[in-house]
């Protein structure tokens, strides 16, 4: 049985020995409708295929915002790209705000872009004010183009700025 009975598919993000910490800063970063649901731990069976160390965590169950996530600690054969995002709703400035500064402590600034930030696990999400979207989909063409424009310049999204383009 998947672990949110509404949620069929579950993102799977896999660390290098840092999916507990990172799934308690997420879990930190969107509070309320947040926890972590189950942790399990590598044992001896296949130590000589994964190199988990018997003990340490394999994989962390986490819910952001009522989302279920695993958290997979699979070694440094991967990383993270910027071609898998996550994209968070933002209501307003404040919330917009509250994502960009959390999520971005420790991460790279040279990865802020048109409202993308990458945290310091190297996950990219993106921070996206749902006026953007409406500005995005208004019927004058010019002023699409013109809020268009105006987030190409932008690292963190200004609700304000976008909609004075």
């Amino acid at each position: 049985m998947p672990l949110n009975k509404f949620q069929r598919i579950t993102p799977c993000l896999w660390f290098d020995g840092q999916a507990e910490e990172a799934a308690k800063f997420y879990v930190s970063v969107f509070g309320g409708n947040s926890r972590i649901l189950h942790t399990s731990y590598y044992g001896k069976t296949g130590e000589e295929i994964h190199g988990g160390k018997p003990g340490s965590v394999l994989t962390v169950s986490f819910e952001l915002d009522g989302h279920a996530f695993t958290g997979l600690n699979g070694g440094p054969m991967f990383k993270f790209t910027e071609a898998v995002s996550l994209q968070i709703d933002c209501a307003d400035q404040a919330e917009v705000d509250h994502f960009w500064a959390r999520l971005g402590e420790g991460g790279d600034p040279a990865a802020q872009q048109c409202g993308w930030v990458k945290d310091r696990f190297g996950l990219s999400w993106q921070v996206v004010p749902r006026r953007m979207i409406e500005l995005l989909d208004d019927p004058d063409s010019g002023r699409r183009e013109r809020a268009f424009g105006a987030m190409m310049e932008m690292k963190k999204l200004d609700i304000a700025a976008l909609e004075k383009a």
